[in-house]
């Protein structure tokens, strides 16, 4: 039995599910919406999101060093939750807003609301990954408070999927300008008040007293840090495939399958991911966590090969549906290993440098991750289907439908078996890892009785 309260592991839950209320509706419509909604040509659409991207490298450590130097009297993480969730909120309304400009305008308007709210999403999604090892002292507990991580995240991105294009056409009335603007101020409310949930029951027990680092000798504890740049190299390529497969979605259902009905139930599926994460913490007792990240990684690019049959034999639904939940399901396996090992590269690289930089090691291995192979997701498809001649809104050429099955089946299977690679080389880390904290736990020791004999 873990020794968490259930207040709190549904409080740390609900953190992410209100992220997700707003970011999930970024990464699953905003290219569509700029493409088929706002007018914004798919050329620069995908520029757009490859610009964030590049500032993405900019922020990302500046929130890390930002985490690291925080002292609150709520904390170094929790009090984020409060400070930034309003304002986070407030750009992911403006994001979705239409403004009646010239192309170049709507191209800046674009580009400066979706980098702020993609910035703030950093200030405000990192800290629910520092906080972890400040709620209880106990990995095991770690993985549990995963989970309900997991559990949340989905159930965000359920409600989202389930509701987004249906309150759009409601509130709408056929105008999706309108109903975008109508709509994302009610996921904006929900974001707030399950922040401000958060902030009050995720009390930091677990307080790490340290000397103020100075910002360069943080970035010393990324040197021959081999387990973080494992975690990184694999999170870039997955979220790149992820991202991709997504945001191609509702290009694939409606030009392709012609079946624009199916894109709420198809992208509702993601809920599915739910089945495997009730047995992680089981499966991680029978095997490691190497080999579950490999299987996951593995499986999704046979969901892939699945919807590429599908395709073949006639455009399938039930086969492409069947491909397409599959992926789903896996990634339940692939989405909670790097935040479970995160912590352990955090771990490693005090072992090996002296310097423990758990706001710059997660803001850059997650955060940064997440945003830029996200970015990179959306244009890079963008780029792809732009290339083969794609119009929105029109009965598309063969060329363009080869540049949506490029971009929805075999970008991401490339991507998810990229993303396998490194992580083969993780085993003999993960088992240094008990040795490790024993390690640190002596150092501090022995720091202690230095100190008290002084």
């Amino acid at each position: 039995m873990t020794g968490i309260s259930l207040t709190k592991r549904l409080s740390y839950g609900a953190a992410d599910t209100a992220g997700q209320l707003v970011f999930c509706v970024i990464s699953f419509y905003l290219l569509y919406f700029y493409t088929d909604v706002y007018g914004i040509s798919l050329g620069a659409a995908g520029t757009i999101l490859l610009i964030a991207r590049i500032i993405d490298a900019i922020d990302a450590p500046i929130w890390g060093i930002i985490f690291d130097k925080t002292n609150s009297r709520w904390g170094k993480s929790r009090p984020w939750f409060l400070w930034l969730c309003v304002p986070f909120a407030t750009f992911g309304v403006l994001t979705f807003l239409t403004p009646d400009l010239g192309h170049s305008a709507k191209v800046w308007y674009a580009a400066v609301t979706y980098i702020v709210c993609s910035i703030l999403f950093t200030g405000i999604n990192t800290p629910i990954t520092t906080i972890l090892p400040a709620l209880t002292p106990h990995p095991k507990d770690w993985m549990v408070l995963i989970c309900y991580r997991m559990y949340g995240s989905k159930l965000g991105v359920l409600i989202v999927n389930l509701t987004a294009l249906r309150m759009v056409a409601w509130l709408g009335k056929g105008d999706d300008q309108k109903g975008f603007m109508l709509t994302m101020p009610i996921y904006a409310t929900g974001t707030v008040l399950l922040f401000l949930l958060a902030f009050r029951n995720l009390k930091e027990v677990v307080r790490e007293e340290r000397k103020e680092m100075p910002v360069k000798t943080g970035f010393r504890a990324l040197r021959g840090n081999w387990p973080w740049m494992i975690v990184f190299a694999s999170s870039m390529c997955f979220w790149i495939a992820f991202i991709a497969r997504i945001s191609c979605a509702p290009y694939f259902f409606e030009y392709t399958l012609h079946r624009k009905d199916l894109i709420p139930l198809a992208n509702s599926l993601d809920f599915i991911s739910l089945i495997p994460v009730f047995f992680l913490s089981r499966l991680c007792s029978l095997t490691s966590k190497r080999n579950i990240w490999i299987a996951g990684l593995v499986g999704m690019v046979v969901g892939q090969l699945i919807i590429f049959m599908g395709v073949r034999h006639g455009g399938s639904t039930a086969m492409i549906l069947t491909g397409w939940a599959f992926g789903f399901m896996l990634s339940g396996l692939v989405m909670p290993m790097p935040l479970a090992v995160l912590p352990e590269s955090v771990n490693y690289g005090e072992w090996k440098t002296g310097v423990r930089a758990l706001g710059l090691l997660t803001a850059i291995g997650f955060a940064f991750c997440f945003k830029a192979s996200s970015g990179l997701g959306g244009a890079l498809p963008a780029w792809i289907m732009a290339a083969h001649g794609y119009v929105p809104g029109v009965r598309q050429t063969a060329a363009s439908l080869a540049g949506i099955e490029i971009s929805f089946i075999w970008l991401p299977a490339v991507f998810f078996a990229l993303a396998a690679i490194p992580v083969l080389f993780y085993k003999k880390y993960e088992s240094q890892e008990p040795q490790i904290r024993a390690e640190l736990d002596r150092r501090k020791v022995l720091a202690v009785q230095t100190d008290f004999s002084e």
